[in-house]
C-alpha cells in the first residue's frame, strides 16, 4: 500500500469518528411521562460487570405511593435508578424513585439524628434517668444511700448505681442483618411524674416501645416492651441484650470485685451464680426467672414472671476490667430470650435497682433474696432464722452498730455457756490425768511401742471415766455459729457506713496506719481490730495449751504448735475484712476467756475433780458394750500392730 492510500484511510476514519460523536450527543431524550423502564446503557454495561442482573421491578401507580416507604441511601436521600422491590416513576423529576412495602436493611447511624432528651422519674427511694438515645435507663440514684467517698467527705449526694456506659436493648432483624434498639433514637410519647413511654424512630416502619413505671416506696421499675409493625415470624430474632458496668461504691475495690458476680435462678430450680474469681460465662439451659447483676451491697436485677426461655443464644457473661480501672467493678452481660409467643402482647418485666437487703428482696417472692450471701446449708439457716433477726432487733433499739454487735456476742455466749462449762470441765479433768499420761509415755519410749502406749492411755481414760472427745464435741457445737457469723457481718447492709471507735465504717476494714507500700498477702494498711483479734486468740491459745493433750501415736501432728500458728495467720487473712467481723471475734474471744475464768473460779473445784477421778479408778464404771466405732478402732490397732511385727 502506497503513502497516498494510508493518508486516505486515516481521513476516512476521522470523518466516521466525528460523525458518530455528534450523532450520539444529539440523540432524542425519552418522554418523562413514559411508564416503561428507563435504563442508562452506559450504567447497565458497567453494572453487568459488578453485580448479577436483577429482574425488572414492577411499576407502582401514583395512588399507591402513599402506602409505601421510600428506600434511602447513606445520605438519607431517596434511591433512584437502582434495582429495588418496587418503583414509582416520578413525573416531577423524570427519575424512578424506588419504594418498598417490606422492611429494608437500614444502618443504625442513619436512624439517629435527634438531639438527646433525658427525662427523670422518681419516688422517695430512687431517681431514674431515661434517655431518648436507645430509650433506655442511663442512670439510677438511690436516695437513701451514699458512696463511701461521699460519706467520708460528708457530701449530700445520692448513690449512683451505674452510668450511661451501662446499656441494654432489643435485638431484631431487618432483612438478613440484626440491629439493636439501643442504637436508635426514641420519642417520648407519654410522660408523667412516675411513668414514661418511649417509642423507637425507624424509617422502615418497625417500632419498639418501652414503658417505665415507678411505685411509691419501692426500688423496682415496671418495664414493659411492645412491638409495632412486627409479625410473629420476627419473634425468633428478638432478644434482650444487656451490657452493664456497675460503679464502685465502697472503700476497697478488690473486695468489691471479689464479691461481684451474676446470680440467676431457673424457674424449676434454686439459684446459682457465676464464678467470682475471674472471667466466666454460662449458657442458660432452662427457663430463667431472674438475673441479678450483683455487687457488694447493691444490685440491678431483671425479673420475668413468665421466665426467659433458653435457646442457643441465651447466655450470661462476666468479665473483669484491668487493674487500672477504678471506676467500674465488673462487666455484666446477658443475652435473654423474652419468650414471646404473640408479638401483639406486651412483655412485662421488672427492674430492681436497690440494696441487697434480705427482707426487702424477700417481698418479691421469687427467691431473689438468695443473692445475699449468708452462707450455705446449716450456716445459712442459722443466719436467716437466728442471728440476723436478733441483730436486726438490736439495731432497731437504736443502740448503735458497735453496741449491737457487743450485745449479740454476749447473748450468744450466754446461750452457749453450758457448752463452755462442759468443755472446760473436760479440759480440767484431762489436766488432772496429765501426770499419769506422762508416766505411760516414759514406760513406752520407743517408737515401735507407740501402739501399746495408745492402748494403755485409752485404758486409763476408761478407768477414770474421762473422755478425750468430751472437749471436742462442745467445740463442734459452737463451730456452725462461728462460721455463720463469718458470713453474716460482711453481708449485713445495716453495718454499712456505721462508725464505732476508730473505725469509720464497720462494713470494711479499719485502718490506723497506711503503709504507703503493699505487703504481699497483707496489704498496704494496718487494721487494729484484726491485731486485737489475733492477740486475744493467742492469749486464749496460751491459756489452754497446758490442757492440750500431746499426740500419743507416731505421725500425729502436735496440735499445740498448730494452734499457735493460727493467730499469726489471722493477721494476714482478716486484715482487709469487715471491721465488724474482726470486732465480733475480738470481743467473743475476750468473753470466752472471762467465762472460762469464772467457771474455774466459781463453778469447778479441781480438788473435787481429782477425787472423782481417783474414785473412778478405784471403782471403775461398768463396762458398756463396745460400739461399732470402738470395734473398728481396735481392729485397726490390731492390724497396725501386725504390720509392725511383719516389718521386724
Amino acid at each position: 500500500m502506497d503513502k497516498r492510500s494510508v493518508i486516505g484511510l486515516l481521513i476516512i476514519g476521522a470523518i466516521l469518528f466525528i460523525f458518530s460523536y455528534f450523532n450520539a450527543s444529539n440523540a432524542p431524550k425519552q418522554d418523562p411521562t413514559n411508564k416503561t423502564e428507563k435504563v442508562d446503557s452506559t450504567k447497565k454495561n458497567t453494572d453487568s460487570l459488578t453485580k448479577p442482573i436483577q429482574p425488572a421491578a414492577p411499576i407502582v401507580q401514583a395512588p399507591e405511593k402513599a402506602k409505601l416507604v421510600p428506600v434511602l441511601n447513606e445520605d438519607s436521600t431517596q434511591v433512584t435508578n437502582e434495582a429495588g422491590l418496587l418503583k414509582f416513576n416520578d413525573p416531577a423529576t423524570g427519575l424512578d424513585t424506588f419504594l418498598t412495602a417490606a422492611p429494608v436493611v437500614e444502618t443504625t447511624k442513619r436512624s439517629i439524628y435527634k438531639a438527646e432528651e433525658i427525662v427523670r422519674i422518681e419516688n422517695d427511694k430512687i431517681a431514674v434517668d431515661i434517655s431518648s438515645k436507645g430509650g433506655r435507663i442511663i442512670s439510677v440514684f438511690l436516695k437513701e444511700y451514699k458512696t463511701y467517698d461521699a460519706f467520708l467527705n460528708k457530701k449530700e449526694e445520692p448513690l449512683q448505681l451505674f452510668d450511661r456506659k451501662s446499656t441494654y436493648g432489643i435485638d431484631f432483624a431487618e432483612g438478613d442483618k440484626t440491629f439493636n434498639s439501643a442504637r436508635y433514637d426514641f420519642d417520648f410519647v407519654n410522660k408523667t411524674a412516675n411513668s414514661v413511654t418511649v417509642e423507637m424512630i425507624n424509617p422502615t416502619g418497625k417500632k419498639i416501645g418501652f414503658t417505665y413505671k415507678l411505685k411509691p416506696a419501692k426500688y423496682d421499675v415496671d418495664f414493659g416492651i411492645y412491638f409495632r409493625n412486627f409479625t410473629d415470624a420476627d419473634t425468633s430474632s428478638i432478644a434482650l441484650t444487656t451490657d452493664f458496668r456497675l460503679l464502685s461504691t465502697e472503700k476497697y475495690l478488690p473486695a468489691e470485685k471479689q464479691i461481684a458476680t451474676i446470680f440467676y435462678k431457673y424457674k424449676e430450680d434454686s439459684y446459682d451464680y457465676l464464678s467470682t474469681g475471674g472471667d466466666d460465662e454460662l449458657k442458660l439451659e432452662q427457663t430463667t426467672e431472674w438475673v441479678a447483676f450483683k455487687q457488694s451491697y447493691f444490685s440491678a436485677i431483671l425479673m420475668n414472671k413468665a421466665g426467659f426461655k433458653a435457646d442457643e443464644k441465651s447466655e450470661l457473661v462476666l468479665k473483669n476490667f484491668g487493674e487500672n480501672d477504678t471506676t467500674y467493678i465488673k462487666n455484666y452481660q446477658a443475652n435473654l430470650d423474652l419468650g414471646i409467643t404473640n408479638i401483639k402482647n406486651t412483655v412485662e418485666l421488672q427492674w430492681y435497682f436497690g440494696p441487697n437487703d434480705y427482707s426487702e428482696l424477700a417481698t418479691y417472692n421469687n427467691g431473689s433474696e438468695d443473692i445475699v450471701d449468708l452462707g450455705w446449708g446449716l450456716f445459712r439457716w442459722i443466719n436467716v432464722y437466728g442471728l440476723r433477726p436478733i441483730f436486726g432487733w438490736l439495731m432497731n433499739w437504736g443502740v448503735g452498730a458497735g453496741m449491737a454487735i457487743f450485745l449479740l456476742t454476749l447473748l450468744v455466749k450466754l446461750l452457749l455457756s453450758p457448752v463452755n462449762y462442759k468443755m472446760y470441765k473436760s479440759s480440767a479433768m484431762m489436766k488432772v490425768l496429765r501426770p499419769e499420761i506422762e508416766k505411760i509415755g516414759k514406760k513406752f519410749p520407743k517408737k515401735e511401742d507407740a501402739l501399746k502406749k495408745q492402748q494403755e492411755t485409752m485404758a486409763l481414760y476408761r478407768e477414770t471415766g474421762v473422755s478425750p472427745l468430751a472437749g471436742c464435741i462442745p467445740m463442734l457445737i459452737q463451730m456452725p455459729i462461728l462460721f455463720a457469723i463469718f458470713r453474716l457481718f460482711p453481708a449485713e447492709l445495716s453495718l454499712r457506713q456505721k462508725s464505732f471507735w476508730w473505725a469509720e465504717d464497720l462494713s470494711t476494714y479499719d485502718s490506723i496506719l497506711q503503709l504507703g507500700f503493699n505487703i504481699p498477702f497483707y496489704g498496704d494498711h494496718i487494721s487494729l481490730f484484726t491485731l486485737l483479734m489475733a492477740g486475744t486468740t493467742l492469749w486464749y491459745t496460751h491459756q489452754n495449751s497446758s490442757n492440750m493433750q500431746q499426740p500419743t501415736m507416731e505421725g500425729m501432728p502436735n496440735m499445740k504448735y498448730i494452734m499457735y500458728i493460727f493467730p499469726f495467720l489471722m493477721i494476714f487473712f482478716f486484715n482487709s475484712f469487715s471491721a465488724g467481723l474482726s470486732y465480733y471475734y475480738f470481743i467473743s474471744t475476750l468473753m470466752t476467756i472471762a467465762i472460762m475464768w469464772a467457771i474455774k473460779r466459781f463453778m469447778l473445784d479441781e480438788a473435787k475433780i481429782i477425787a472423782k477421778v481417783e474414785a473412778n479408778r478405784a471403782n471403775p464404771p461398768k463396762k458398756k458394750a463396745k460400739s461399732k466405732f470402738q470395734m473398728k478402732l481396735e481392729e485397726a490397732q490390731r492390724l497396725q500392730q501386725e504390720r509392725q511385727k511383719g516389718k521386724k
